[in-house]
């Protein structure tokens, strides 16, 4: 899904909107986001997740190319944890127990 997509979406959904509008609303969340990110502070989106900036250290790596040690720089990098209602909106048999899990507990529990 691309940001034009996204800003078609919410031109049909919502409606009440010109399409300029829509994309101005959605530029304005991408920028709103960036900018709480770029003060280091972290992102919670109740029932989707979190966006997260992490500080990596340099450290000791290899040239792929020649083999030779080099520096990897420190970097922030951004990390998303998916919330766990996310998780099981994508995986909704994730939760349930199979058969063979609930056979294995059995088991598991009769020779203890």
């Amino acid at each position: 899904m691309t940001k034009a997509d996204i800003v078609q979406a919410i031109y049909e959904k919502l409606g009440g909107f010109s399409k300029k509008e829509a994309a101005d609303l959605v530029e304005l969340v991408f920028d709103s986001m960036k900018e709480t990110l770029g003060r280091g502070e972290r992102i919670k989106v109740s029932g989707f997740g979190n966006f997260v900036l992490r500080d990596k250290r340099p450290r000791q790596g290899r040239n792929p190319k020649t083999g030779e040690p080099m520096i990897i720089t420190g970097r922030r990098v951004l990390s998303f944890k998916p919330s766990n209602i996310l998780k099981h909106g994508l995986n909704p048999d994730r939760g349930k127990s199979s058969p063979e899990s609930s056979d294995l507990s059995t088991k598991a529990d009769a020779a203890s």
